[in-house]
């Protein structure tokens, strides 16, 4: 039996799932809280949306793939457990790091455009204009 292969095998099928899995849960919440750090401005904040989901996608998956190089003898199905958990752990950890990174930035930037006034439309300039 070939420990190492089966080891590869789990490794990607659990953190290329949980990474997808991650990816879709956070595109379909994050829309709301993007459209209101958008202040309601749906095609801005749908396409921010979709350019960090695949950022995340090729950060992550780049680094699930730099990640899955073993240096050790895995000799058993110990082994096998062992590596694995440490490897998805990591990715776990990396995957967490980014979504409170991510969270952090658009917090400071919601808290930024909130504190702005909202631009006066064109329409109410004119009729200011002409009172």
């Amino acid at each position: 039996m070939n420990y190492i292969t089966i080891t590869y095998g789990i490794y990607l099928v659990l953190t290329l799932g949980m990474t997808v899995w991650v990816g879709r849960t956070l595109h379909k919440n994050g829309r709301i809280f993007l459209v209101d750090s958008f202040r309601g401005n749906e095609p801005l904040a749908d396409s921010v949306n979709h350019l960090l989901v695949v950022g995340f996608y090729l950060i992550n998956i780049g680094y699930i793939s730099l990640a899955m190089k073993v240096g050790v003898l895995v000799e058993s199905t110990r082994d096998v457990f062992e590596l694995v958990s440490h490897k998805v752990g990591v990715v776990l950890l990396v995957l967490g790091a980014m979504h409170f990174f991510n969270l952090l930035i658009f917090t400071k930037m919601r808290r930024r455009a909130m504190q702005t006034p909202p631009p006066v439309p064109a329409q109410a300039k004119l009729a200011a204009a002409h009172s």
